[in-house]
This record gives structure tokens, C-alpha cells and sequence, in this order.
């Protein structure tokens, strides 16, 4: 009677191992664009098989996906504890957040937005449901705790400041709009959230810095 032959099993990635996956593609995707990173690179570097890597993750557009949602975790995981440390004082709460955000968006370089806006616009619609999600959460608060201190004018509702905001937002930090203007992420972010909490206008007496 004939044996029948087993299948060659399948190989396999433990979640410690996908997490380092991600953390390797993460590092790679954000500085050099997707596009330039082949799987074969990033096996290569996390010294596995590409059968091994496409057990994890089918295929490069799962993977940058994985990417993305890692990215917001690390985002919303930071911007939590600030939000917890009810100790800090609203103005150093300020300027931790922005820096928390300046840090974050550092990590973006041109040639992913480049690749994103033209092969995963799908993918940049994920990209803005998470971060007006993020806005709305935790600088809403934040705004409403700097109005009460009077850091910020109270003519003008929270909620007006924040729709603004993520009216700039959407209008400018998106991939077409951020290569036209040549821009990078952590500057158009940076410059959105200081022209809308400082103004455009130079106080007299002040010289721009």
C-alpha cells in the first residue's frame, strides 16, 4: 500500500518575529520609499527566507499596511502618556505634543510620501481617518486646557480651531500638495500648527526667527 507523503510544512513567523519584520520594513519603507525596497532587500537583512517573509505578510502592500498601523500605534501610544500627565502645566503640555509630532513626522522622508501618493493612494485614505482621529482626541483637549489658561484666544470656540486645523491639514499634508510644494512632512506640519496657534503676523517689537 502506498504511503501518502506529507505536505513540507509551511514556515512560520512567531509575533516577536513580525514585530521585527515590521520594525525592519517600518525603518526601511519611511526613509528610502517602498518602492526602492524589495522584498528580497528586507529578507536579506532580517536574515530569513522570502517564503519565510511571505508566510507573515503576502505580499508588499500588507506589509506597508502593517507599517502604517505600527507607525499611528507609536503615535497614539506617545501622545496618551503626555495626555495622562496631568502634572505637567498646559504650556509644557504644548510644547510636548508639537515636539512629540515633530519627532514622529521626522521619520517620514520625501520618497515615501513620493511612493504613497503614486502607488497607495488607497492606503493614504487610512492615513487621514487616523490622524483627524489623533486631532480631534487629544489636541482638542489640549486646546480647551490653553484657552481655560488663556494661552489662547477665547473669541474663538475649540472646536473652530480644531476644524481649521484639519482643514489645513488635509488641504497640505497630503503627497501631490507636499511635493508641489516641496515641503517635507515634519516641515508642513510644523509650519500648519504654528501658523495657526501663533499667526502670521509678526507682534511689533518681534523679529521672526
Amino acid at each position: 500500500m502506498a504511503t501518502r507523503k506529507s505536505k513540507p510544512q509551511e514556515p512560520s513567523v512567531d509575533q516577536a518575529g513580525v514585530r521585527r519584520v515590521v520594525a525592519v520594513a517600518r525603518r526601511q519603507f519611511l526613509a528610502h520609499g517602498f518602492r526602492s525596497v524589495s522584498m528580497d532587500d528586507l529578507a536579506a537583512e532580517l536574515g530569513m527566507s522570502k517564503k519565510t517573509l511571505y508566510a507573515s505578510f503576502p505580499s508588499k502592500a500588507a506589509l506597508l499596511e502593517a507599517v502604517l498601523k505600527d507607525k499611528f500605534r507609536d503615535v497614539e501610544a506617545d501622545l496618551g502618556r503626555l495626555a495622562n500627565d496631568q502634572a505637567v502645566n498646559v504650556e509644557i503640555a504644548l510644547h510636548q505634543f508639537l515636539s512629540c509630532l515633530q519627532r514622529h513626522t521626522a521619520e517620514i522622508q520625501p520618497a515615501f510620501v513620493r511612493d504613497l501618493g503614486r502607488e497607495a493612494p488607497e492606503l493614504f485614505q487610512l492615513i487621514e481617518l487616523r490622524r483627524r482621529e489623533l486631532i480631534r482626541r487629544y489636541f482638542g483637549g489640549l486646546f480647551e486646557d490653553a484657552q481655560k489658561a488663556g494661552m489662547i484666544r477665547t473669541d474663538i470656540p475649540t472646536h473652530l480651531i480644531i476644524e481649521i486645523l484639519l482643514g489645513a491639514v488635509q488641504a497640505i499634508m497630503n503627497p501631490p500638495k507636499l511635493m508641489e510644494l516641496g515641503l517635507t512632512v515634519e516641515r508642513g506640519y510644523s509650519s500648519v500648527i504654528r501658523l495657526i496657534l501663533e499667526g502670521a503676523v509678526v507682534p511689533k517689537g518681534k523679529t521672526v526667527t
